[in-house]
């Protein structure tokens, strides 16, 4: 009975002392916060702009992700149309551009969708390069579709910091 009590308290010091040698990770989000309740609090974050990998002789380990994680397009694409589509800067504080390389009159338009899918915004595109105001919007992950008479032509994945 002893040996076992004695086993114990040598595992549970044993455990404790290394959860304090424990180190947490950092990481740069798109969004995130702390939430509490009754129940208690916990710490969020949405989104991971960057991840890193440290390589060694003796192997690599890849910092940052600790989920499943898509790598979007929000580059340059040619479309159907053969024109070039580019949205810049992405991740944006307050205004994105939506520039259309050879623009020639083609009947555009952008709709702005937030991540649950409600439409935010729908304006034609006039120009070469247009302007899109997400200032009063807050920082969140967003989706930009160019659309040519009901068609998307493309979609983009736009982080608002």
């Amino acid at each position: 009975m002893i040996k076992n009590k004695l086993k114990s308290i040598v595992l549970l010091s044993g455990g404790l002392l290394l959860a304090g040698l424990a180190q947490g990770q950092e990481s740069v989000n798109a969004a995130g916060g702390d939430a509490s309740g009754s129940g208690g609090s916990i710490a969020y974050s949405v989104g991971q702009v960057f991840c890193t990998t440290n390589t060694s002789t003796s192997g690599t380990i890849s910092q940052g992700v600790q989920q499943a994680y898509e790598f979007f397009s929000v580059g340059i694409k040619v479309t159907e149309l053969n024109i070039i589509l580019s949205i810049f800067p992405n991740p944006t504080v307050d205004n994105i551009f939506v520039q259309i390389g050879d623009y020639n009159k083609e009947k555009l338009s952008y709709q702005l969708f937030d991540m649950q899918g409600k439409l935010i915004n729908v304006e034609t595109i006039t120009s070469k390069q247009t302007q899109v105001n997400m200032s009063n919007l807050p920082p969140a992950t967003y989706f930009i579709n160019i659309v040519q008479e009901n068609k998307k032509i493309q979609i983009f994945k736009i982080i608002k910091n």
